[in-house]
């Protein structure tokens, strides 16, 4: 029986998802999970090192070793709660933290240091997936399609699978086996660093402070023009184009109640994702929702008004619970790169071709 551990920290900075899998045929079985938190220092260290600052270089690398260690420490708790061993798994598919992602000119940056934390887990890592799809031409984002299609491809039904995180991404599962996936545009990350800058709180429970205010509708209307969301796929995105400096530049918000910015912000998500079903994603007969925005309660069912009569449910449905789904989906990516498969999707990414996904620092 082979094991895999998936590593996922996204453009949230919230934290460490981990999970443990076993994969068979096109079946995932998790057999353990476990969240840990971003100390707060950490968060604010990273979130300052999108931008660029005096000596980022040494801050990256320092702050990278910081990451490796957090995230073994991740992977030892979780282990602790099994009577697995290190040695029984076969590798860690450990995405890292995304600083920079430009793949427009050619590079993205995630850190976390790879090598040490093999040296600190004694488990073989896998990191650094991105890469090599750009250097193929491709966007290097989204990368978890290809899982998706594994996993919960059906040729009966049109699935879409809409992972809200820092940012939103659709992938389009066609029951004729085509598959379409790219970032639709911001999902938690404007809402969380507004809820921050207002309330002081890392995010907007259920979004009931959004639920309060009303749509500023000249204000979304400027957020929609953005280019980004006419882009057709493929396309990526993340904190170098949504970010303060972008909103501020969308809005007035001094002179507007921030209830109402908030709410605002959460139309603006939700319709930038159903705008971009609708175009690009044709005959979908069932949505899938998972990440930390499948648990907004107001994002959600401002999508499921929005998709009136297509279902709108959780991937647990789909066996894979909302926390998890993108640590799961590194887990099988570590897989793949171990057995040599090709893991990215040239029709979802852009790439020239199939490729073997990221680079391995043996246990």
């Amino acid at each position: 029986m082979q094991l895999f551990i998936g590593i996922m920290s996204g453009t949230s900075l919230d934290g460490v998802d981990v999970a443990l899998c076993k994969f068979e045929a096109n079946a995932c079985e998790i057999i353990a999970t476990h969240f840990l938190a971003y100390p707060a220092e950490l968060k604010l260290s990273l979130l300052a090192l999108h931008a660029s600052q005096p000596n980022e270089l040494e801050s990256a690398l320092l702050l990278g070793n910081k990451l490796a260690h957090l995230y073994a420490d991740a992977v030892k708790n979780m282990l602790a709660t099994t009577k697995v061993n290190a040695d029984q798994i076969a590798a860690i598919g450990c995405h890292g933290q995304t600083i920079r992602h430009r793949p427009e000119l050619g590079f993205t940056l995630q850190i976390g240091n790879n090598a040490l934390l093999a040296e600190l887990t004694n488990i073989t890592v896998v990191g650094d997936f991105r890469s090599r799809d750009i250097a193929a031409s491709g966007q290097g984002a989204p990368l978890v399609p290809a899982f998706h299609k594994a996993i919960f491809g059906n040729n009966t039904l049109n699935r879409a699978i809409i992972n809200i995180g820092g940012i939103a991404n659709i992938t389009y599962l066609n029951k004729n086996g085509d598959v379409l996936g790219f970032d639709s545009g911001p999902g938690n990350m404007l809402l969380d660093a507004w809820a921050k800058l207002k309330l002081d709180q890392d995010f907007d429970a259920d979004g009931a402070w959004a639920a309060t205010g009303v749509v500023h509708e000249s204000f979304l209307s400027n957020m929609l023009a953005e280019p980004y969301f006419a882009l057709p796929p493929p396309k990526s995105t993340g904190r170098d184009l949504f970010n303060d400096t972008w909103l501020k530049q969308h809005t007035l918000y001094p002179h507007t109640h921030p209830q109402d910015i908030a709410r605002t912000l959460v139309e603006l998500s939700a319709y930038s994702i159903c705008q971009a079903l609708h175009k690009y994603c044709p005959a979908v007969d069932e949505v899938y929702l998972c990440g930390g925005g499948a648990r907004n309660c107001l994002l959600v069912n401002t999508i499921k008004t929005m998709l009136a009569d297509t279902p709108v449910m959780n991937t647990d449905a789909l066996g894979v619970g909302v926390d998890w789904l993108e640590a799961v989906a590194f887990a099988w990516l570590s897989k793949q790169t171990i057995e040599n498969k090709a893991s990215n999707l040239p029709a979802v990414t852009g790439a020239k071709g199939l490729r073997v996904l990221g680079a391995i620092y043996p246990a």
